[in-house]
């Protein structure tokens, strides 16, 4: 029972990688499904074979779920890129301003 206990908490964990997205969860989903079938096996008294698909699941989630997160944190990052080059764009377009009105300033200083 309490094997089965454990196996709910790390499928309850891992529910929030499972979240929809642009990112494929599929082979999340996919491993998740196999930590299951292996835990209604342990249920049906297959307890070797149960044991053994239920661990490969668990491996199987915690990776296909680290590439996911992974793919997420990089489409997070592609996002925010427009918005870094309309800044960097903003601060090279003032520090031009700037540039001409220092030289429109010494120009009129000296030309009198």
């Amino acid at each position: 029972m309490k094997f089965l206990l454990t196996i709910g908490s790390v499928l309850l964990l891992l529910a929030p990688a499972g979240i929809s997205s642009a990112a494929d969860d599929s082979k999340v989903k996919a491993a998740t499904q196999q930590v299951e079938t292996g835990a209604k096996k342990i249920g049906d008294g297959q307890v070797g074979t149960g044991v053994e698909q239920t661990a490969k699941g668990i491996g199987n989630t915690v990776a296909e779920g680290a590439k996911f997160t992974g793919e997420k944190f990089k489409e997070s990052g592609h996002a925010a890129e427009p918005e870094a080059k309309s800044s960097w764009g903003s601060f090279k377009d003032s520090a031009s301003s700037f540039g001409h009105s220092v030289k429109s300033f010494f120009t009129r200083l000296f030309s009198n």
